[in-house]
């Protein structure tokens, strides 16, 4: 790869993702129009906007060597052939229910992903202004939109038991049947890549995810809590990879180090 990626990078991966969120902010105060896609998930001008606003920013300020895999491009059949390279993979707006339905739990995610694993990360929070970046060097975090980031990292397993996070708006059995095999403590519900921000900043243990993901809405979030210490595996304990022909992701389980297994 002939991008260096650092932290300078991921910081301005960060800038482009909080560029992204003011778009959708400026919509977000409207009174939007909801459209549906051909699977039925909702789509809104911010999503759309805030896109093209990535993928512009992306190749004319940072590098076009890369290609770009976002969201609603691929929705519309418009995916690029990534044939082995790096290659970024964009959600503009993870949590469109949550954006339609003004909870606030929605991000920008930006993930750059090199040899199917992320290697540099960026979740946005528009409404509360909380950025997270991560690369090899660390994971950080910068709430509220100003002041200095801060290194986070995940926390070990609490003796008294495991905060679970999972879906604001996918409940699945599948995912009742795994917590009840843990030492949960807490069951605490998000919406978006939020919930990998959670467990990467100590705040939740794990987040298993046994419903449809695509690549993009797990990447940025992936890179986050990977470098926060943690780990994000399939139901067999392999790690997930991306740069998958159909970019869907199989079911599972992200989280910080020490949490174990299901009983």
């Amino acid at each position: 790869m002939v991008l260096n990626v650092n932290l300078g990078l991921a910081e301005q991966i960060g800038d482009v993702a909080q560029r992204a969120g003011k778009v959708i902010m400026d919509i977000y105060k409207t009174d939007f129009d909801v459209e549906s896609k051909d699977d039925a998930s909702p789509v809104t001008l911010a999503d759309k906007q805030a896109e093209d606003l990535i993928f512009r920013m992306i190749r004319e300020g940072i590098t076009g060597e890369f290609p770009l895999v976002g969201e609603e491009a691929a929705s519309a059949g418009k995916a690029p052939d990534i044939g082995g390279r790096p290659f970024w993979l964009i959600d503009p707006l993870d949590g469109t229910k949550e954006f339609i339905s003004r909870n606030g739990q929605f991000t920008v995610n930006i993930a750059l992903i090199e040899n199917g694993t992320p290697v540099l990360g960026a979740v946005h929070l528009p409404v509360s202004g909380d950025t997270f970046v991560a690369t090899s060097a660390g994971a950080f975090a910068q709430y509220g939109g100003e002041g200095k980031a801060i290194q986070i990292t995940c926390r070990r397993p609490p003796k008294d038991g495991l905060t679970a996070i999972a879906s604001k708006s996918h409940s699945t059995p599948e995912t009742d049947a795994y917590l009840a095999g843990l030492p949960v403590k807490e069951r605490v519900s998000a919406g978006s890549s939020l919930k990998f921000c959670c467990v990467a900043e100590g705040k939740a243990d794990v987040y298993p995810r046994f419903g449809p993901t695509m690549e993009w809405d797990t990447a940025a979030g992936h890179a986050i809590l990977k470098f926060a210490g943690g780990e994000v595996i399939t139901e067999d304990g392999r790690p997930l990879i991306y740069g998958k022909a159909d970019f869907r992701n199989p079911y599972f389980i992200a989280r910080g180090p020490g949490v174990p297994d299901p009983a």
